[in-house]
């Protein structure tokens, strides 16, 4: 079973290329899913994805410990998936009204349902890992669920 303690062992017996063997398959869909929650785009997630473990590699040895390493992988994961999609935006105006407009449009924060129900997070951690209040992440469920009870009642009553 990989353990937060195990992994601590081998990267202090500096094998940290057996820590990121162990960490890539338990983390890979996971920081897929979170990186795609905020591009929206297959190409650009899987770039994350990737990016991500190798900064994983690298800062393994400074891991402290302070936080799990899931915490501290999607801390990692987030900040990536953000550099992304800020480094991908065009250079616009907010004066224009077309841009504007598309800025008001935009949910700036992944789903946090999709880390709740598909990752077994806590409200806790998914706001951690999100860097957003526990109250706002509780709304935002709270949301995702009137939605979904709201999708599946016009698809009972269309049918």
């Amino acid at each position: 079973m990989l353990t937060d303690a195990s992994l601590m062992e081998l990267v202090r017996a500096e094998r940290r290329d057996e820590a990121i063997a162990l960490l890539l398959p338990a983390f890979r869909r996971k920081v897929f899913a979170l990186a795609y929650s905020f591009l929206r785009d297959r190409e650009a997630a899987e770039d994350v994805t990737q990016e991500v473990f190798i900064k994983i590699w690298r800062a393994l040895p400074g891991f402290d410990a302070r936080a799990s390493m899931s915490t501290w992988i999607y801390t990692i994961a987030r900040n990536a998936s953000l550099s992304a999609l800020r480094a991908r935006r065009p250079q616009s105006s907010l004066s224009d009204p077309e841009v504007m407009a598309a800025v008001e449009a935009i949910d700036p924060a992944p789903s946090p349902d999709v880390i709740v129900y598909m990752e077994a997070q806590s409200h806790e951690e998914v706001a951690t890992m999100l860097a957003m209040p526990v109250g706002t992440v509780k709304t935002l469920l709270h949301r995702a669920r009137a939605r979904l009870s709201a999708a599946a009642g016009k698809m009972s009553t269309s049918s």
